[in-house]
């Protein structure tokens, strides 16, 4: 069913998940908040002045703009994401924060330009693909070598910061559109090898992410050490049972687990409102795949098929990976829980890739 917005589920799910999301920094945040900034509601203000608010009226925006806008646009706004994923690194324009280069800091608001590059490349790759054609697409020379060259320019320019987690993503998301672009099998089997091959290399030349590795293939090697974070988020989740302790009630928040209301709120999550409550927050996202694959299913053309793919894998990708590392299916990344985790670049550009998602539904028959 649809509103003047879009699509009447996607809209409601997504409302559900900016609840959900602001009743946790509520919640998990109350004492990192305390600690840090004697305001035991700072990162939920904060969550809402800058991530909600303005989120809503982007999403709001462009459901209003017809998509087929950004064909217009692909070219200049990737570039653009790639000059401010350079500006990271220039002196008195990026910042560092613990360690890593991934933010640019403009007076007293900061900007994490991998989260622009993230909605920037579906844009991209959907206006570029379609533009290639299905016989371009599957040739060696004219679809899947200029295809590595715009991941691996990402690549390079987002393993400087370094950012593991944020590079998954891009490639994962970038692959699923690739492939429903038309290209062929062995050629999208191939990259696999290679970028497998890569990471192999990647995680042996950089001790933190080999830590990780072992953190999560033995996390009671070393519990204090490197296991230290995913041994807290599981006590957390195993805590917290089927019905969890109570909203507000977690244990680990309280100076336990590190960034409770960053990578680690889906194991604050577990550990209060438990089993059924994750579960609920899971099902969330599921029908929100459902929904997404549908209006890529019925897009009335392979651009906005190729955006709605690409804008749907990012979110569906981003919140397993974040779920399954709380739960040590996968290893730590430290990537945010989409409209749950707090951070406001983040959520501004998951609600305008939602609101680009609404208007494609606008002009899709979903009724098939």
């Amino acid at each position: 069913m649809q509103t003047k917005l879009g699509d009447r589920t996607l809209l409601i799910v997504v409302s559900s998940l900016l609840v959900f999301g602001l009743i946790m920094i509520a919640s998990a945040g109350v004492i990192y908040s305390e600690t840090r900034f004697a305001d035991e509601y700072y990162f939920f203000k904060h969550q809402l002045i800058y991530g909600v608010l303005p989120g809503i009226f982007a999403l709001y925006f462009f459901s209003k703009l017809d998509y087929h806008f950004w064909k217009k646009v692909a070219v200049p706004l990737f570039f653009l994401a790639v000059i401010f994923l350079i500006l990271v690194f220039v002196p008195g324009v990026g910042s560092r924060v613990y360690g890593a280069s991934r933010w640019i800091q403009l007076g007293p608001f900061s900007f994490q330009p991998s989260e622009m590059t993230k909605l920037a490349v579906i844009i991209y790759l959907a206006a570029w693909l379609e533009s290639r054609g299905i016989q371009r697409i599957k040739d060696v020379f004219e679809g899947m070598l200029p295809f590595l060259g715009i991941i691996g320019l990402l690549a390079f320019l987002i393993m400087k910061q370094p950012d593991t987690g944020t590079l998954g993503v891009i490639i994962l998301t970038s692959f699923a559109i690739f492939f429903i672009a038309g290209a062929r099998l062995s050629h999208l089997a191939s990259m696999g090898v290679f970028g497998m091959l890569a990471l192999w290399i990647l995680v042996k030349i950089e001790p933190y992410r080999f830590n990780r590795i072992l953190a999560f293939l033995d996390p009671s090697a070393d519990p204090q050490g490197i296991g230290y974070q995913i041994n807290q988020a599981l006590l957390a989740v195993g805590s917290g049972g089927f019905f969890g302790v109570g909203l507000g009630h977690s244990r680990q928040k309280f100076n336990y687990l590190p960034e409770p209301v960053g990578d680690s709120i889906f194991a604050v999550l577990g550990e209060e409102i438990g089993m059924m409550g994750a579960m609920i927050l899971i099902a969330l996202f599921v029908v929100l795949a459902m929904r997404g694959i549908k209006i890529a299913k019925n897009a009335p053309d392979m651009f906005g098929r190729l955006m709605a793919t690409g804008i749907t894998s990012w979110i569906i990708l981003q919140a397993f990976i974040n779920i399954s590392a709380n739960i040590a299916l996968v290893p730590l990344t430290g990537i945010p829980l989409p409209f749950i985790s707090y951070g406001g670049t983040s959520l501004v550009f998951l609600m305008s890739a939602v609101g680009i998602l609404l208007n494609i539904s606008k002009h899709s028959n979903l009724n098939n």
